[in-house]
């Protein structure tokens, strides 16, 4: 089935000069080589074209907990106290990656957080 990112993980983030540090966190196990998978370098530059993130993106693999963190150079506009863009902080970025869709398997259903499509594909139910 295709969910949001949203449903199997959750962000924390940090700002330090121009640089942003998004950490994807998986709510259980069963989820981290789906997000794994779909969050790649290329994946996130999409997310964040060329205007949101200007420099490198490096990923750093945390498979012991389940976690992947991402370093995006340039993204913050020459800094969050230099930046007129008030939405280009780490917040903000950390909550746009959550928007991505991932193939996960029927059988991790019950384990999906939030709000999911039913299986008409119309509404949505609460698991």
């Amino acid at each position: 089935m295709r969910v949001t990112l949203r449903s199997v993980a959750h962000t924390r983030c940090g700002d330090k000069g121009n640089t942003s540090n998004i950490a994807v966190i998986a709510y259980e196990p069963q989820f981290y080589p789906h997000i794994k998978n779909a969050l790649t370098v290329q994946a996130m530059r999409a997310i964040y074209n060329e205007q949101a993130v200007r420099g490198g993106i490096t990923r750093y693999e945390v498979d012991g907990l389940g976690v992947l963190n991402f370093v995006l150079d340039g993204a913050l506009g020459g800094g969050v106290s230099r930046s007129l863009a008030i939405d280009n902080y780490g917040k903000a970025l950390a909550s746009a990656v959550l928007r991505l869709q991932l193939e996960v398997p029927d059988d991790l259903a019950p384990l999906l957080r939030g709000p999911q499509p039913t299986k008409e594909g119309s509404g949505c139910s609460k698991t």
